[in-house]
């Protein structure tokens, strides 16, 4: 029996449904990521799923005894807890305690008081009888695998530690499936890196949500898609997940344009009055209003944003040069011996842990903040639209579109009058959600608006402070597009590694102590490069911008043996491909999930062996190429 099952599941809060007969099963061991517009309803399902929401209609099965743990997409506040105490919470009424002895054995620890003494006998007495010292050593278990401090206080620390302690807390309980709401938002790549590893050797069950593509890649099992309230199932990883998608849309736009079609043809005729009714045929009369009715209930795909940016004046050749540039906050260096030359169409982006300085860089760099050593120099011309991570320029209490216009009803965009409602349903907000306060707005929407606000104005350089956060990855696809073809520069802030190796052409890294080095290209480049170059020194580029200091591929003569073996590759390649194609349009079918678990069990191994001599034979296929002579 699977850990959990849903059939016909729906939920809706006054507009359209948010889930709408969602069938859903998920199994032990599974690592499943759900994905969805923003908006769409994830984070309900989720709740739905817990127990925390109860849905319209439908039914949820849970296997005898399942434990399910849940970490928030956002943090709690308010919340002035010690690290302990958070984590004992998860442990319902013994960890109440539990945080109850643990707090009489500090204030005992601190002074010899009698009455502490027999309050700290009782509550021991009372751990005894409740089994409580096997979950007290396992919140200090968790604590020490989540390198937490137990005393420390919860409001004292960063986002990214507050992160791990929730989900300190949720794993405290030892849950067989885990839901995780965007786990990786606000946390920088070191952290997101050791969730990867930590979550890769779960035990249990994982049901995530994350628009982190990196992340979504190296974890997830299974993908499901929420999409207008219906939920799909697309076994296999993240590219096979994109291709398989396009497809499904392409067929279903096709269907559509076949049904509209049809229903043309039948009002066509309906208008024909007398000859139509003379023709007595009283069920075309009915299947022509069943069609009617169908094409009124069609929920169609949402819209994607469409952003363009506006250039500004070219600005000079030189945008920033920074010669030995230097800057310390409170006695504590944060930047030293910074060189590095940016110019015009130049992508920078920039790396580092939370609170090292990324922010203080591009301060330093756009002339905001001088360096206390060395100069830094800016070039002529620039016009400058910054993106604040912490969305400084909105103000809450006024509405969207005052936000962006001012009280005007019309902006200047690209040499044209815009109406502002007009522009704001570019960037998908509704003329109701137009007149909304920024303060009721969804992280996503937030980001949405400052993009909006960023793109309204000319500007030849863009600085981006972490612009990802809260974007769903049809956005984020958009927004990568857009900077790419972006003939201005560029200065970006990002967590997500995948947005910083599809727009930077080079990063500047924060290494070592207050150092920044300078690399060519963008995430995974810096990965390989750091491990052959000296700090601080830059590899050269070839014409196509790639580093030159790879190994160049080995020549050597083709043998008959290898000739062979390479002739009869493409057969291979192609025989695995189809089987892999069968095998996920066989695990597409949601009847597939109802099937014994051995045979289940036997689909995904042999999927699992497919998918890895495929591309064991690409792999070899690549070394072979390079054998044949040029």
């Amino acid at each position: 029996m699977p850990l959990l099952r849903t059939r016909n599941l729906r939920l809706s809060f006054g507009g359209p449904a948010l889930l709408d007969g969602v069938d859903l099963s998920i199994e032990a061991g599974e690592r499943v990521c759900l994905v969805g517009r923003n908006g769409c309803g994830k984070s309900t399902l989720l709740k739905v799923l817990e127990g925390r929401i109860n849905p319209d209609d439908g039914d949820i099965e849970r296997r005898q005894g399942l434990k399910i743990a849940s970490l928030d997409q956002q943090l709690p506040e308010n919340f002035s807890t010690s690290v302990f105490d958070c984590v004992a919470e998860g442990l319902g009424k013994l960890g109440k305690l539990i945080r109850q002895f643990h707090h009489l054995s500090f204030k005992l620890s601190q002074q010899q008081d009698r009455k502490l003494l027999e309050q700290l006998a009782v509550a021991q007495h009372e751990l005894e009888n409740q089994d409580g010292w096997t979950l007290e050593q396992r919140v200090e278990t968790v604590l020490s695998q989540l390198s937490l401090d137990p005393d420390a206080r919860f409001d004292s620390l960063s986002g990214g530690i507050q992160r791990r302690v929730l989900l300190a807390r949720a794993l405290v309980s030892s849950p067989d499936l885990l839901l995780l709401d965007e786990p990786t938002n606000h946390l920088d790549i070191q952290a997101i890196e050791w969730l990867e590893v930590f979550l890769g050797d779960f035990d249990g069950t994982l049901l995530f949500i994350s628009h982190d593509r990196s992340f979504l890649a190296s974890l997830a099992t299974r993908i499901i898609d929420l999409d207008r309230g219906v939920l799909t199932n697309w076994p296999g990883d993240y590219p096979t997940y994109l291709k398989r998608k396009q497809d499904w849309l392409e067929t279903e736009a096709s269907r559509q344009a076949a049904f509209d079609k049809k229903l043309a043809e039948e009002e066509r005729w309906i208008r024909q009055g007398i000859k139509a009714r003379r023709t007595r045929n009283e069920g075309r009369v009915r299947a022509l209003q069943k069609m009617r009715e169908q094409r009124l209930n069609r929920r169609l795909v949402s819209g994607s944003a469409k952003m363009r940016s506006q250039n500004g004046e070219t600005s000079g050749k030189l945008v920033v040069e920074t010669i030995d540039a230097a800057y310390s906050f409170a006695d504590r260096p944060l930047i030293r011996n910074l060189n590095t030359t940016i110019l015009r169409g130049d992508k920078v982006g920039i790396i580092g842990p939370n609170g090292v300085g990324k922010t203080t860089l591009l301060r330093l760099l756009l002339g905001e903040l001088q360096p206390q050593q060395g100069t830094i120099r800016l070039g002529s011309k620039l016009e400058i639209a910054y993106f604040d991570q912490r969305r400084a320029q909105l103000d809450e209490q006024r509405s969207v579109i005052d936000n962006l216009a001012d009280g005007r009803q019309f902006i200047q965009v690209n040499d044209q009058q815009r109406h502002v409602i007009s522009y704001l349903q570019d960037f998908l907000f509704t003329p109701d959600r137009c007149q909304t306060p920024v303060s009721a707005l969804s992280g996503g929407e937030r980001n949405r608006l400052l993009l909006a606000k960023l793109f309204s104005k000319p500007a030849n350089l863009f600085v981006l402070d972490e612009p990802t956060n809260d974007l769903d990855i049809d956005t984020l696809d958009l927004l990568e597009e857009l900077l790419a073809e972006y003939a201005g520069t560029v200065l970006l802030v990002s967590h997500d590694r995948m947005f910083l190796d599809r727009v930077v052409t080079s990063t500047l890294v924060f290494e070592d102590e207050a150092v920044v080095n300078e690399y060519v290209g963008g995430y995974s480049d810096w990965l390989r490069q750091r491990k052959s170059c000296k700090p601080g020194k830059l590899p050269t580029a070839d014409k196509q911008g790639a580093a030159t200091d790879r190994p160049k591929p080995h020549s050597a003569k083709l043998s008959y043996k290898h000739q062979r073996e390479l002739d009869q590759l493409p057969q291979h390649i192609e025989q695995l491909e189809t089987e892999i194609d069968d095998i996920h349009n066989c695990m597409s079918d949601p009847d597939f999930y109802r099937l014994p678990n051995d045979e289940i069990a036997t689909k995904k191994e042999r999927l699992s062996t497919a998918e890895t001599d495929l591309q064991t034979a690409y792999r070899r296929w690549e070394e072979l190429e390079q054998l044949k002579p040029g």
